[in-house]
């Protein structure tokens, strides 16, 4: 599917919006991840509003594509996609990690539309993919499975055996989205348990590699568009990230994977976010 320049652009002022979502989620909670959400809103707005098959007015469509989160500690950036594209009320967002929310700090089964799985404990997600793409491709379904995972998931074991497995079978209708901002909250990943020669070891697995700026739309949509085209093995897209984009204070810094802003942390981050939506729009203009 072809992505025209005025739609990367709408999609890029849309993922500011959500990145200024997600502050606003995380003051409002008082607790929650900051890092992970902000880096990853390009790729959830280029899920949500443009590669995925879905109905947000009809989340239980069967013809839907599968979005299986992994690190669910990400959620605020999901929780964001979706309720702009419709699937609950804006005003929900600010219910965030409170008792009773169907946004809790990890997303549930059931508690939300089109949640495919409970997220918490790393590398689950890994497993509950592959098995749907299994799944599919016995029923013979025309959906694809989407795989979103942190690169510190992959110093869990049950991530290789899930990769190893699903690249033995071939699950061609199966494309994993790696958020490979070098950091975890004991610090830099490289540091605490090195990956790399991380694009290798998929490889190794008998996986499709391709390597993105995690921050541009086109080249994440193209990707997506190239996995679909690759008959014999999975895709694992391995998304290059900053940690807490879009807010200077926050980027590159593992202290900020695992808190949020505070009251005047949120006012100078979501300052910063206006500014660089204006830029956006004048550029473009």
């Amino acid at each position: 599917m072809i992505i025209h320049d005025r739609k990367v652009k709408q999609l890029e002022k849309l993922a500011n919006t959500i990145r200024q979502d997600i502050i606003k989620m995380l003051v409002k909670a008082g607790s929650g991840h900051s890092a992970g959400p902000l880096d990853m809103a390009d790729v959830f707005t280029a899920l949500y509003f443009h590669i995925l098959h879905h109905r947000p007015k009809q989340p239980q469509w069967e013809g839907r594509d599968r979005l299986i989160l992994s690190c669910g500690h990400i959620c605020p950036v999901r929780y964001a996609a979706m309720a702009r594209a419709g699937y609950f009320p804006l005003k929900t967002l600010a219910t965030l990690r409170q008792l009773g929310s169907p946004l809790q700090g990890h997303p549930e089964l059931h508690k939300l539309p089109a949640v495919e799985n409970t997220s918490g404990p790393l590398a689950q997600g890994t497993s509950i993919a592959v098995g749907m793409a299994l799944a599919g491709k016995m029923d013979n379904k025309k959906w694809h499975v989407y795989g979103v995972l942190s690169d510190g998931e992959h110093q869990e074991g049950q991530t290789w055996e899930a990769v190893m497995f699903a690249g033995n079978k071939g699950l061609n209708n199966l494309t994993f989205l790696v958020d490979r901002n070098n950091i975890q909250i004991d610090g830099v990943t490289e540091q605490v348990m090195p990956l790399e020669p991380f694009a290798d070891k998929y490889r190794a697995f008998n996986w499709h590699v391709i390597e993105v700026d995690g921050h541009n739309i086109r080249e994440i949509v193209d990707a997506c568009e190239q996995a679909k085209r690759i008959v014999e093995k999975p895709t694992v897209i391995i998304c290059h990230t900053i940690p807490g984009r879009g807010v200077e204070f926050m980027e590159k810094k593992y202290e900020w994977h695992g808190i949020p802003p505070n009251v005047e942390q949120a006012e100078l981050a979501l300052k910063e976010l206006r500014t660089l939506r204006g830029k956006i729009t004048s550029e473009h203009e």
